[in-house]
């Protein structure tokens, strides 16, 4: 299988996050794979130039990419480069049908408290704002 062109990955560390980097790049690879963003085929930045374009240790981003090929999700082939594997589920993975289930519940108990939906989507972007620092 040939690769199609590398898509840009964006990536911006939470340095308040507990989580290590290297799990944070891997689980935004991994939610672009999910979601459906990279698919099977697509190639991967070279560990190199997503570092320097992220502004990240090479470790860290090996690491993270070390991290997404054992579970299945990229391969790499010596002189050819990364590419998401073939064969992996999109939408339908469990962690998405389980957020969807959290959110759809957060959403049902809103409503039975008599929100909007209007007014939960504002009270949603204020406090995702609020969580990253900023405010909206």
């Amino acid at each position: 299988m040939r690769a199609r062109e590398s898509k840009r990955i964006s990536f911006a560390v939470d340095e308040t996050s507990d989580v290590p980097l290297w799990v944070q790049l891997r689980n935004r690879i991994a939610y672009l794979i999910s979601s459906g963003y990279l698919e099977p085929g697509d190639a991967l930045p070279t560990v190199r130039a997503l570092a320097s374009e992220a502004s990240i240790n090479y470790n860290t981003v090996n690491k993270a990419y070390l991290g997404l090929k054992s579970d299945g999700l990229i391969e790499s082939t010596p002189g050819r480069g990364t590419i998401v594997s073939s064969g992996i589920a999109s939408e339908d993975d469990a962690q998405f049908q389980q957020i969807d289930r959290i959110l759809q519940e957060c959403i049902a108990s809103c409503r039975d408290l008599g929100l909007s939906f209007e007014d939960i989507q504002r009270r949603m972007n204020a406090k995702l704002a609020s969580l990253k620092g900023t405010r909206e």
